[in-house]
């Protein structure tokens, strides 16, 4: 298949090209190159340096995509909280136009989004129907996009689908941008520092294997519609997610404590049943497996 992957430079979108080129599809990343790297990319897709608010429209009509995997987004919820109209624009604006690229040329769309911004408080595992109360511009943002997908399917009949994505991590996972709390964390001890726990450490996430992510995203191309949760459906504290570190790293060190943030979750999990019933996706590895395979990169870089 001929498919685009906006963000393809990125930590997620890599991992999705390096799935694509090797079952064999036409691949072309689009990706302004503000934060994703042009070494993550395989050599055997082709990358586009474009903006999705203005360049997605020419880039489409040049490559006429059958699918797009659109991961492209503003996605630091401090950023969001800074610059609500500068979120709005990378992640509403931004997915309008590719909704339109995608509508003229029959290309269907995997958009991700998110669970925990999206849910907000959680007292359990969370389904697609838990009440939507995000606390960050950010979330906001992917809601409306996921709005958007929602509403070209009832419109034009498309069968776009919106993955909702626990706390992912892997390798390639930026420990110095927008970076999740495992890349942050193996990047201090590796570099000898001491990591820092806001809070007492018992806040909760759902923590979710970039490969595992990338398997629901291409099993959600042939899917004919609408939100599914991708999380591994178990909650792990912060305290529990150091030690488990600890103990891959081979390193005892004790955390820095600080001041808990100011609207930070408590609990985050997601319930992933749909995506195991309607998929057949549910996730391949564990967290000890996937924290062993993330510090085996990042001790490497």
């Amino acid at each position: 298949m001929r498919a685009v992957v906006t963000g393809g430079a990125g930590f997620i979108g890599s991992h999705v090209v390096d799935a694509l080129v090797a079952r064999g599809d036409e691949v072309h990343v689009v990706d302004d190159l503000s934060r994703g790297k042009r070494a993550n990319v395989s050599g055997q897709a082709q990358v586009h340096e474009a903006d999705i608010r203005a360049d997605t429209g020419r880039v489409f009509d040049e490559v006429r995509p059958e699918l797009c995997f659109h991961l492209a987004a503003q996605a630091d919820v401090r950023v969001s909280v800074e610059r609500p109209d500068f979120d709005a624009d990378v992640n509403v604006v931004g997915t309008l136009q590719v909704l339109e690229a995608a509508r003229r040329h029959g290309t269907k769309i995997v958009f991700s989004s998110t669970g925990g911004a999206i849910y907000g408080e959680c007292d359990g595992p969370a389904d697609e129907d838990h009440a939507r109360e995000p606390l960050a511009p950010y979330g906001v943002s992917k809601l409306a996009g996921e709005e958007y997908l929602a509403a070209y399917n009832r419109l034009y009949r498309t069968g776009h689908v919106s993955l909702r994505f626990g706390n992912v991590y892997g390798p390639r996972q930026d420990p110095k941008g927008e970076a999740g709390v495992v890349a942050i964390f193996m990047n201090r001890l590796r570099e000898g520092g001491t990591p820092k726990i806001f809070g007492d450490g018992t806040q909760t996430r759902d923590y979710v294997y970039v490969g595992d992510v990338v398997a629901s995203m291409l099993a959600a191309a042939d899917h004919d519609g609408g939100v599914l949760n991708v999380g591994s459906g178990v909650e792990t504290s912060v305290l529990d997610l150091y030690e488990r570190i600890q103990r891959v790293a081979e390193v005892t060190r004790e955390p820095e404590f600080a001041e808990a943030r100011p609207g930070e979750l408590q609990r985050s999990v997601l319930d992933p049943s749909r995506a195991r019933r309607e998929l057949g996706w549910e996730p391949q590895h564990s967290l000890e497996e996937g924290l062993a395979e993330t510090w085996a990169w990042i001790s490497s870089t």
